[in-house]
Order: C-alpha cells, then sequence, then structure tokens
C-alpha cells in the first residue's frame, strides 16, 4: 500500500530489503565487474553473447538498487497496534464458501514472508478485508468470478 508516507514495511521487511541493497552494492557489483571484464577478454564484442549477458545482468540489477534505495528511503516502517479490525500488518484467519480455512497477512509485497499468504491492501481481496472483523462476510470479485470469505480471527503480525 503506498501512501505519501511510502510502502508499509515491517522492521523486519525493512531489514531485509537493507541487507539486499548491500548485497548488490558490493558483491554484486564486484560479481558482475569482473564477469563484464573476463568476457571483454574473449575479444570482438560485437558477437559476444558473454559480455551482452553481463552487460544486461550489470542493467537490471543496477535497476533493482534504485528500486530497493526508493523503497527504503520512502518507507513507512511500524508495527500494528491491535485493534480487532483487519488492517495493514495484521493476519487474517478466514473460512471460505467450502468451510476451508486460510491466514492472509495483509501487507504490500515487499512484506513477503515465506509460508504465509500475503493479500496486498491494494488487490480486490486485500481490500475488501481491510476494516473487517472476526464474524464479518466479505466478497471481492475477480477474473475467476465472486469469492466470499467469513473472518474468524484478526492479529498482529509479529516476525
Amino acid at each position: 500500500m503506498t501512501e505519501e508516507t511510502g510502502t508499509w514495511l515491517t522492521p523486519a521487511a525493512l531489514k531485509k530489503l537493507q541487507d539486499e541493497l548491500d548485497l548488490l552494492t558490493t558483491t554484486g557489483r564486484d560479481e558482475v565487474i569482473a564477469r563484464i571484464a573476463e568476457a571483454r577478454d574473449h575479444g570482438d564484442l560485437k558477437e559476444n553473447s558473454e559480455y551482452d549477458t553481463a552487460k544486461n545482468d550489470q542493467g537490471l540489477m543496477e535497476a533493482r538498487i534504485r528500486q530497493l534505495k526508493h523503497i527504503i528511503d520512502n518507507a513507512h516502517v511500524s508495527e500494528v497496534e491491535h485493534s480487532d479490525v483487519v488492517a495493514v500488518g495484521t493476519i487474517a484467519t478466514v473460512v471460505d464458501e467450502d468451510g476451508d480455512e486460510m491466514e492472509f497477512f495483509i501487507a504490500p509485497a515487499e512484506n513477503k514472508v515465506p509460508g504465509l499468504l500475503l493479500a496486498s491492501p491494494d488487490s480486490p481481496l486485500g481490500d475488501a478485508l481491510l476494516g473487517a472483523g472476526p464474524g464479518d462476510e466479505v466478497s471481492y470479485n475477480a477474473p475467476g468470478g465472486t469469492f466470499s470469505y467469513r473472518v474468524i480471527d484478526v492479529r498482529v503480525y509479529e516476525g
């Protein structure tokens, strides 16, 4: 959820992004520079696929570095206070129409946590869940049809 204050991040997500940025701006750059130098030594750059691949990888890495810097510089980092309603930074336990129980972490994609389903607040599901509390029924439209869930629990993500 991008607001005027930037992307909401948990402290753990911020650290993960900072670690990735550190790796890319040190080891990552060193490795791609070495690959470019080695490819240059193979001769004619016009027909040197290793050189083209290394330069392309360098461009993609530099784009990711710029993206990470922007996210980190504009991040809104905070813990969430429990309020019994689904908000960014909470985990909503829901039951679908078939009685299957699922947990969704409501947060922007940068907060992805292995083992937890993520529902971005900008997605149809995340938007439908925001503000709902235990016992509330929510539904949303998606390309596959209309889906409904009953919220059975809301808790703050502690990661």
